[in-house]
């Protein structure tokens, strides 16, 4: 209940400095999803992001990548290109680890976790001051010991994906 109260407040919040800003002259772009896109901006751009962690999931780059433009597709009006766009995203997989996040009183592990980090450029062509270098974004997510990760992988790097592209578009479009 209280989370639904919050989500009203953002949004009644949101649609005040929108009106705000409107009757300033100020034109910016809001949408539900939480980004603000200036109107100047026509188009993204994300490049293919390398996994160079020393430990490799092979479908790693291409989720993330494709993640990340998919957000940009269905949560923007912007129009992908191949390069340069006016929001242009390139970066790696710098991380990618098991750990135990938990352990019994045995010492036995409960709970192991799959970290994954990417560092990321972002060039906002519209405003230069928006844009940042090798910002670092990590997520994670927990799962049993008793499994293998290689049985839980495809599933714990969707989560994560989901976790990190949002975060990005959170940084580069969210800049309110």
């Amino acid at each position: 209940m209280k989370r639904a109260y919050t989500n009203v407040a953002k949004l009644l919040t949101i649609l005040t400095v929108a009106l705000l800003c409107a009757g300033c002259g100020y034109k910016v772009t809001y949408n539900l999803s939480g980004g603000s896109i200036p109107p100047e901006a026509k188009t993204f751009s994300v490049a293919y992001f390398p996994n160079n962690a020393p430990m490799v999931a092979p479908t790693l780059s291409n989720v993330l990548t494709e993640g990340l433009r998919d957000k940009f597709s269905r949560q923007t009006r912007l129009q992908q290109v191949d390069e340069g766009g006016d929001f242009a995203f390139e970066g790696e997989i710098t991380n990618y680890s098991s750990t135990t996040a938990s352990v019994s009183s045995g010492d036995y592990a409960l709970q192991n976790r799959l970290t994954i980090t990417v560092k990321v450029n972002f060039q906002n062509a519209v405003d230069q001051t928006l844009s940042f270098n090798n910002k670092t974004f990590s997520a994670y997510a927990d799962y049993d010991s008793s499994q293998l990760l290689i049985d839980v992988q495809d599933q714990l790097i969707e989560d994560i994906v989901e976790d990190l592209v949002n975060d990005i578009y959170m940084a580069a479009a969210g800049n309110w």
